[in-house]
């Protein structure tokens, strides 16, 4: 949505490895060991090249930054396997970063697929995780489904809720095609991505009605600027738009992330302990992988080629926009708000730490 995007006029293009090199060094400098911080870098700038930025180096560094030097991340987690079958397995996340036991989370849950057909492995202890498709897709690579989930904060209400209850626990998913770029689905259970707000707010962009809700729990229902003080409302908005639909997926999230690992409802945890849940899914353990490939380029050429609505261009899939973000921006760099690039210039200066941004 244009309101969520840097205006082209003041947007600092900067080349995705130069980025790369400023965040890695960042994690560095704060007691990351080199395998951590570079799948840190890699999950941050994947979200950046694919158009992802609310979940991207704009919003996150400062709160992982700030996460670290607090104590309240491990900078060197070592995950640990609690409790394992052939086909799963529940692993303590050590208080690692999502970014970093994430991608060891999904590759076990990989490796278990490869074995069985299906994998699945939640994690518990953990910490935010970035964007929950940067997860999912690794499994694109194998060409194989993969599936990631996150309990995400504790900001959301229940419907017909006036306090927060629920986190906006994500859900991804990337099924691999043959000729189309993947169908990769990434959403959270509320109206809207809680750090969307937070570029609204640097945009000093308007928020949609349905989007929030005041603190007492009444729906915002008219176009305004995002306040102060406010809690998120479920995908749908209120009961008569459907958000008991993204209010009971949201906590399908908790008890699959959660407490099928073991862990208490997110109401009753330490705010910024989170859990995942990673699956994998062998295709050719259900079907014929090259059939199932066709299948999909079928089905989603079948999508984007729909006649449009009057009044639209044309017609979309999850992922499709990502992929052609992620050409353009590979081509001609990340488009960063001077502000976000001044912030990194300035921390990277704090910390004694080289870099080559503009």
């Amino acid at each position: 949505m244009k309101r969520f995007q840097v205006p082209g006029e003041i947007a600092i293009r900067v080349p995705a490895g130069q980025m790369h090199a400023a965040v890695e060094a960042l994690f560095g400098a704060l007691g990351c060991p080199r395998d951590d911080r570079l799948r840190c870098a890699d999950a941050l700038l994947y979200a950046d090249l694919r158009g992802i930025d609310s979940h991207g180096v704009s919003n996150m560094m400062r709160l992982y930054m700030a996460m670290l030097k607090q104590g309240f991340v491990n900078p060197a987690p070592s995950l640990r396997v609690l409790r394992e079958t052939d086909a799963t397995a529940t692993v303590d996340s050590d208080r690692g970063l999502g970014l970093t036991i994430g991608p060891q989370c999904m590759d076990l849950a990989l490796e278990k697929a490869e074995r069985c057909g299906i994998g699945s492995v939640v994690a518990t202890n953990g910490r935010h995780f970035g964007a929950a498709s940067y997860h999912a897709a690794r499994a694109l690579e194998r060409e194989m489904i993969g599936v990631a989930l996150t309990v995400g904060g504790l900001a959301m209400v229940p419907t017909f809720g006036g306090e927060a209850r629920v986190g906006l626990n994500p859900i991804a998913i990337a099924v691999p095609a043959r000729d189309e770029p993947p169908f990769v689905f990434d959403a959270s259970m509320s109206s809207v991505a809680g750090n969307k707000l937070r570029i609204a707010r640097r945009l000093g962009s308007t928020i949609l009605p349905g989007w929030i809700a005041t603190p007492d729990g009444t729906p915002i229902m008219e176009e305004s600027p995002v306040p102060d003080d406010l809690m998120m409302l479920p995908l749908g908005s209120t009961r008569e738009l459907g958000s008991h639909k993204g209010y009971g997926l949201a906590v399908m999230v908790d008890i699959l992330s959660g407490l099928l690992g073991g862990d208490p409802a997110g109401f009753e945890r330490d705010p910024g302990d989170v859990s995942h849940h990673f699956l994998a899914y062998r295709i050719d353990a259900f079907s014929d992988l090259e059939g199932f490939k066709d299948h999909m380029d079928e089905y989603l050429r079948g999508l984007r080629e729909t006649k449009p609505a009057p009044g639209q261009e044309r017609v979309l899939y999850a992922g499709l926009p990502e992929h052609e973000a992620e050409l353009d921006r590979r081509a001609r760099g990340i488009p960063y708000h001077p502000e976000v690039v001044e912030w990194f210039r300035k921390t990277a200066d704090e910390l004694g730490v080289e870099h080559r941004l503009p």
